[in-house]
């Protein structure tokens, strides 16, 4: 038996003004049209960091800082399983726009659950808000 795939991945928890920027994956994707902290693969060579800065750029178009790392988890899909890695982050330019995403939104904790999350973000956030 194969061990599947690790893929690590890293996302960005922007909160502006007690809500959270979240974004809809395009209906092409994998997991098409569920919902997530911006974020993505981490390449080879790139720390956590250069690759949270380089995806949220390419998806909503805006710089940011990446802060403190606030939550991991380890989620197992069919194929393959997902590291995911939560930086708190700040927006340093610009104003988010869907470049690679299906849509954006700027939501509060409690409206999470009126969105279907993946199942890594979904674990990610109940951790983050203490409900595991």
């Amino acid at each position: 038996m194969n061990n599947p795939t690790t893929i690590r991945v890293v996302a960005a928890v922007i909160e502006q003004d007690g809500r959270y920027l979240i974004t809809q994956r395009r209906p092409n994707a994998v997991l098409p049209l569920m919902w997530e902290f911006p974020g993505g693969k981490v390449e080879d060579g790139e720390t956590d960091a250069q690759a949270l800065k380089r995806e949220v750029q390419h998806r909503l178009g805006v710089e940011i800082s990446a802060g403190q790392l606030i939550s991991f988890v380890s989620h197992p899909y069919e194929k393959y399983t997902v590291d995911l890695y939560l930086y708190e982050c700040l927006i340093t330019g610009g104003d988010p726009q869907p470049k690679a995403v299906h849509a954006f939104k700027w939501v509060t904790s409690a409206e999470f659950d009126q969105h279907p999350f993946t199942p890594a973000d979904e674990a990610s956030m109940n951790k983050l808000l203490g409900l595991q």
